[in-house]
């Protein structure tokens, strides 16, 4: 009997030790930041092979880089963004946490933090390939639309510094849900994850400059910007994506 007791014991040892260890491969994961579209070469050799003004007044750039050994040529039209470099002298310390908003605008390719409704922050941004297109699906590298909150912080991600985003959420899975149900993506198809606002990689800024969109659908500042937006935001920040 004692023996049938000690062996009971043991298996329910082996079954806590295996769920902690999933729990810590769970966690670890999502801490991480890690962002699975991401895993791309950085985009090397770029060149703007042209830049002028359209009747509107927008940049229009066309570029050539190399990635994955494809030369890729894209032309890309800027609207005049707001004012880039906003950096009204603020406490991280002291602010309230739930009055802060954060603005991106993909049209743009901007980013701006507003706290009790003024800006106090402004960055230049860039996302993935077709900026102008929402997120339909896992591996569409679309930046998505919509209302999100920051999840989790990473200080310590391969992109300097992670904020992930609460991708997919209620209104996410709803709209993925209604685009399966009318044959607008396939069957088969997964909604995605890891999506987040991250640096670049040491010496990749001029990137950014160039508005270069080489991520997988997150969000990508330069890291001097990365690392002031992480000491002002917190867990819960409000996040609202725009064309």
């Amino acid at each position: 009997m004692k023996c049938c007791v000690i062996s009971r014991l043991l298996q329910l040892s082996i079954c806590l030790f295996a769920c902690l260890v999933l729990f810590e491969k769970a966690h670890a994961q999502l801490v991480t930041g890690k962002n699975k579209d991401t895993d791309l070469p950085p985009p090397r050799n770029i060149k703007v092979l042209d830049e002028h003004k359209d009747s509107k007044g927008n940049t229009v750039r066309t570029i050539e880089y190399v990635q994955e050994g494809k030369h890729i040529t894209e032309t890309m039209v800027i609207p005049e963004a707001g004012k880039i470099g906003i950096k009204v002298p603020v406490n991280p310390d002291t602010l309230n946490k739930d009055s802060l908003l954060i603005v991106v605008n993909k049209s743009h390719y901007i980013l701006e933090v507003y706290y009790r409704r003024k800006i106090i922050r402004s960055y230049k941004a860039v996302f993935g390939p077709k900026p102008l297109e929402n997120k339909m699906m896992a591996g569409d590298r679309c930046t998505p639309e919509g209302w999100y909150r920051i999840l989790n912080k990473n200080p310590n991600s391969k992109y300097d510094k992670f904020m992930l985003l609460d991708y997919p959420n209620d209104s996410s899975v709803s709209r993925f849900k209604t685009l399966k149900a009318k044959g607008t993506i396939p069957a088969t198809a997964q909604i995605g994850g890891d999506v987040g606002i991250h640096g670049i990689w040491r010496g990749g800024d001029d990137l950014i400059e160039k508005n270069v969109c080489w991520t997988d659908g997150c969000i990508a500042l330069k890291n001097k910007d990365i690392e002031d937006l992480y000491k002002l935001v917190n867990i819960g920040t409000r996040v609202l994506i725009r064309k």
